[in-house]
């Protein structure tokens, strides 16, 4: 059975690990004394984001959760922005195909953003609402990866909302550094 729970204590450890050290890792994923494995899935989300707050400034954290996306249906979204790549000379007619928008792309003053109208992280299903985007930071790794493949060039994302937040939709700024097209 797929656990995404122990998956994402995986990946967190690693990347905090990488950050840091095995003690920091362990403290970080799973409490003092292990505590956290008693905690509810929403719970731990929270907590977690608290401890991560604590041992890390903000540049830190947010490199360690975009380290954590789960790639979860990568291959699919990586071939339909492909597919919009194909049919695009620029940004502006990347982000204009009705098959663009329904997928949460738009374009406004040259730039890429890129929203959801729900929150897409099961772990959250839970979860009201967030104090921080510490969690949320996850997506923009995974919206970084997406189209570092895509435009074969680096890619900056930036969280501007999160529905977790209190916002009415997740909305990321996506910033191209010469991508290749076609």
């Amino acid at each position: 059975m797929f656990d995404i729970r122990k998956m994402q204590e995986h990946v967190i450890y690693e990347s905090v690990k990488a950050e840091s050290n095995e003690d920091t890792a362990n403290k970080v994923v799973y409490g003092k004394d292990r505590s956290a494995n008693a905690e509810s899935n929403s719970d731990w989300v929270k907590s977690l984001a608290r401890r991560l707050e604590r041992e890390f400034d903000s540049d830190v954290i947010k490199k360690i959760r975009m380290n954590c996306q789960c790639g979860y249906g990568m291959d699919e979204k990586l071939a339909l922005v492909k597919e919009l790549m194909a049919n695009a000379a620029n940004i502006e007619e990347f982000a204009s195909s009705e098959k663009a928008k329904a997928a949460g792309l738009f374009c406004r003053d040259g730039e890429l953003f890129l929203q959801f109208g729900f929150c897409p992280c099961p772990m959250l299903a839970e979860v009201e609402k967030l104090e921080t985007n510490t969690w949320c930071q996850c997506t923009t790794g995974y919206s970084k990866v997406l189209f570092e493949k895509a435009f074969a060039c680096d890619v900056d994302v930036e969280l501007l909302k999160s529905i977790k937040m209190g916002d009415d939709i997740c909305l990321m700024k996506i910033t191209l550094h010469n991508p290749v097209w076609g």
